[in-house]
């Protein structure tokens, strides 16, 4: 186990100076399921007005527009204007909406159906973070189908998967992410991409992590997130998508592949240590209760303990080891974040 010392003062000037206002009351030197949970908190809280499905086709018409051409809209999944195949076309005229060939209309990125429960057309199901203007019959092919690896453009992949096209895997990861942080258990990576899962957490999956990785962000998608922060319009949701404004942010919460650090702010000195030696935890597996062990060249100062969801259930302040009891908790992974004066400790714990 490695133990990171952040130099906090550094990464809190850095923060100041690079990253949208939005963030200012986010904890950002957090990591792993405790970012997790501060992020979704964020976007949950500040998303003050919930979208219909009605608005989000008007919407869309505003946020999806083509920057070269603003009669457009662009169409996710699309990469040809030229070739003559409508169902390729990269853009459209915006008010050619409809359902028929020739016409754009809402994609589900996050398909309804592998919600859990099915997202509908309201609420997480009409959240324009996640909404694109599709060509109908592309949107057609693609309908419920996993995400799965692949490369080139859009196209189905071994008949029952879906590989959303070079130009737009990373803005379909960061669509995903979002989705999970917002809705949580309704909406799971590993429920709509094929991929394996990660340590830190079962329900995200690799897949999502390159994909951010290696498809940096659209100004599209800095534009559409730009909009949909906007209160002062009924067309606003008053919350932001925080993997395109920094999607690295993905990195620090799941780890994978390193995605861009948009910000700057994490681009600070760092000392790895290997603390094995200062601060034990046991049983892992446990069932009755789980004891923290502290060196006394360590100084503790709280503890945490987190779901795979990023949500608290534990929680207490602490100066000294200490042993916490478990045995009102479910089975499953959990997180255990140690606050120390030298910096933040994770852990994961198995609950029998």
């Amino acid at each position: 186990m490695k133990f990171t010392i952040l130099l906090s003062f550094i990464l809190y000037i850095s923060t100041f100076f690079a990253q949208q206002t939005y963030y200012n009351n986010v904890n950002l030197t957090l990591t792993g399921m405790a970012l997790k949970a501060e992020l979704a908190n964020k976007i949950t809280v500040t998303h003050t007005n919930n979208l219909s499905y009605t608005q989000v086709k008007a919407v869309l018409q505003i946020i999806d527009l083509d920057t070269l051409n603003t009669a457009n809209v662009q169409l996710v999944y699309g990469f040809d204007d030229t070739d003559g195949e409508v169902t390729t076309d990269a853009t459209r005229d915006k008010n050619n909406f409809g359902g028929g060939v020739g016409q754009w209309n809402r994609e589900h990125t996050y398909p309804k159906s592998l919600g859990t429960p099915n997202l509908g057309t309201s609420g997480p199901g009409a959240d324009a973070h996640m909404l694109r203007a599709s060509d109908v019959q592309r949107n057609g092919s693609r309908g419920s189908k996993k995400f799965a690896d692949g490369s080139g453009n859009s196209t189905i992949v071994n008949s029952n998967f879906w590989y959303p096209g070079d130009e737009w895997k990373g803005d379909v990861a960061r669509m995903m992410m979002y989705m999970y942080l917002r809705y949580g258990n309704q909406c799971l990576p590993i429920n709509v991409g094929v991929g394996t899962s990660v340590a830190i957490d079962p329900d995200m999956i690799d897949l999502f992590l390159q994909w951010n990785a290696e498809d940096s962000v659209s100004s599209i998608e800095l534009a559409r997130n730009d909009y949909l922060e906007l209160t002062s319009n009924t067309n606003g949701q008053g919350n932001r998508n925080p993997f395109i404004d920094n999607p690295y942010l993905a990195t620090r919460i799941w780890g994978g592949v390193d995605a861009e650090d948009t910000w700057g702010i994490y681009n600070v000195s760092i000392s790895e240590i290997d603390w094995s030696d200062y601060v034990n935890i046991y049983p892992n597996p446990a069932s009755e209760n789980v004891t923290i062990s502290i060196s006394e060249e360590v100084q503790l100062e709280s503890i945490t303990i987190f779901n795979t969801n990023g949500q608290v259930v534990k929680t207490m302040d602490a100066k000294e080891s200490a042993t916490i009891l478990i045995n009102d908790l479910e089975s499953g992974v959990y997180f255990i974040q140690i606050l120390l004066q030298e910096g933040v400790y994770n852990e994961r714990v198995i609950i029998e």
